[in-house]
C-alpha cells in the first residue's frame, strides 16, 4: 500500500531536517571542537562541506540548462512542422 500524502511529506520534511542540522553542525561547530574529540569521526573532511553543495548546484543547473534546451529544440521543431503543413495546403488544388 502506498504512502498517504501526509505520510510521505512528513518524512520528507524529517529528512530535510536531517540533512540540514547534520550540515548546520558539520560547517558551524565542528570547527569549534578540538581536533582530538570523537565527534570528529562522525563528518567527512571540511573540505567536502565545499564541494558536496557545489557540485549539487552545479548539477541542479546543469539539469535545468538541460530541460530548457530540450523544451526550445520541441518548441522549434514543432513550428517548423506546423510551417511545413501550412505550406502545403495554400497552394492550388
Amino acid at each position: 500500500m502506498a504512502l498517504s500524502d501526509r505520510a510521505h511529506g512528513s518524512l520528507l520534511l524529517l529528512l530535510v531536517a536531517f540533512v540540514f542540522l547534520y550540515y548546520t553542525v558539520w560547517t558551524l561547530l565542528l570547527p569549534f571542537l578540538v581536533d582530538s574529540s570523537p565527534v570528529h569521526a562522525w563528518f567527512p573532511s571540511r573540505e567536502w562541506a565545499i564541494r558536496i553543495p557545489t557540485l549539487l548546484v552545479v548539477l541542479g543547473l546543469s539539469a535545468i540548462g538541460l530541460f530548457l534546451g530540450a523544451c526550445i529544440v520541441r518548441d522549434v521543431n514543432l513550428q517548423a512542422g506546423k510551417r511545413k503543413r501550412g505550406r502545403r495546403s495554400i497552394g492550388p488544388q
